[in-house]
């Protein structure tokens, strides 16, 4: 059997974001697996993804960050109600404050291990530690704050985007 990435659960309502939505064809598409207790996701950068020659560019590595910690606390939070990623009601998470330390330049070619742990898992709120290896070597930590978003409140704001554009119309 093959493992599902935490991403594969989202609700397709809440697939679309830029760094883990599955249904956004221009995105990164991560995803993340529980690795004990760690989760885990592996990323190839493109030679579009460049800083400086050679090197990684910091707001792909930010965006690594934030979205595998979200990614995480999703699981997170189901792991703490006992209970599986494909039961409802889905949870979802979004950033309520992300930290990156950029610890050395990250080089472009390897592929990134980027590996979370969970730190905090207290009502809808959930805090994910995170690195970013390359070779085995942490060129990057950062820091999730995330909390859980109500699915009707994510259902609502859809609902407000299309109303708006059918009054543009």
């Amino acid at each position: 059997m093959v493992q599902k990435a935490f991403q594969d659960f989202y609700p397709d309502h809440m697939a679309h974001c830029y760094g883990c939505g599955r249904l956004n064809e221009y995105g990164h598409q991560i995803k993340s697996y529980w690795d004990g207790d760690e989760s885990v996701c592996r990323f190839q950068p493109m030679p579009y993804h460049t800083a400086v020659p050679g090197y990684v560019y910091g707001g792909l590595l930010a965006s690594l960050i934030d979205c595998h910690g979200t990614g995480t606390a999703a699981a997170a939070g189901y792991r703490a109600e006992n209970r599986d990623m494909d039961s409802e009601p889905a949870l979802r998470y979004l950033t309520a404050s992300l930290h990156v330390d950029y610890l050395k330049p990250t080089p472009l070619g390897p592929v990134l291990e980027i590996r979370g742990r969970v730190k905090e898992v207290k009502g809808r709120k959930a805090v994910i530690e995170e690195w970013i290896l390359v070779d085995g070597v942490v060129t990057v930590r950062g820091e999730v704050v995330a909390v859980q978003v109500p699915d009707q409140m994510v259902r609502d704001l859809l609902k407000e985007k299309d109303e708006r554009r059918k009054k543009d119309e």
